[in-house]
């Protein structure tokens, strides 16, 4: 009787509320975090619910305090291998705390960027945005954009990448179209255009989104593109 059995590939998408949290366990037990929504102690104690000793790699896409906020309490906790996160800063306390924390732990931050790939056995994660440099006040276009395939499953998570963003990676010609869509930006109606589906072309879409929130998320534009 064969000893390898079937390895599955698992992702989580927490439940923080407004933000984002997503938590992979991959097929030789790496766990991959991408975000940590607004408040650490969520994630902290889903995480312990999973049995997660360390954290291999940490993404934080970029510096909005419902992405990162709670990643700084993450690496109180855990063993953090390597962090990621695009070239932008922030003047944000939030952004401060997260650099702290990251300085704390003796890390350095790796650039998040297209053409990334990040060293997970048997898995295939590489970084397909930004493509480019944003102004500072598109902090949401800097979000670095992970693509995730296993075996003949494909995720994109997106971050709060906009149309600027996702024009830039079409134009890009790099391999997007993936199963699973971790809609950008809440479901907000300036992301998640027709022509970005049209090159994911997503079975499944994720949104991740604070009940009652008081920005309208998901908006009714982005829930009809990705009906149609």
């Amino acid at each position: 009787h064969s000893e390898a059995a079937t390895k599955y590939m698992y992702v989580h998408f927490i439940n923080v509320g407004q933000g984002d949290s997503i938590y992979i366990k991959a097929p030789n037990g790496e766990d991959i975090l991408i975000d940590g929504g607004r408040n650490g102690n969520t994630v902290v104690s889903y995480l312990k619910k999973q049995k997660v000793k360390d954290i291999e790699v940490m993404i934080a896409t970029h510096p909005d305090a419902d992405h990162i906020g709670g990643l700084d309490e993450v690496l109180k906790a855990y063993k953090v291998k390597s962090i990621y996160s695009p070239k932008v800063s922030s003047t944000t306390q939030t952004y401060k705390n997260l650099l702290l924390a990251v300085k704390k732990e003796g890390l350095k931050i790796k650039t998040a960027q297209k053409g990334v790939s990040i060293p997970i056995k048997g898995v295939s994660a590489k970084f397909v945005g930004p493509v480019k440099t944003y102004s500072k006040t598109d902090t949401n276009d800097w979000s670095a954009v992970l693509r995730v395939q296993y075996n003949k499953r494909s995720f994109l998570f997106t971050g709060d990448a906009e149309f600027k963003s996702e024009t830039d990676m079409i134009k890009s010609k790099q391999t997007l179209k993936s199963d699973v869509l971790k809609v950008g930006h809440h479901g907000a109606k300036t992301s998640t255009s027709t022509n970005f589906l049209k090159v994911v072309k997503p079975t499944y879409a994720v949104i991740s989104v604070g009940k009652g929130n008081s920005y309208g998320h998901p908006t009714s534009a982005t829930l009809n593109r990705l009906k149609s």
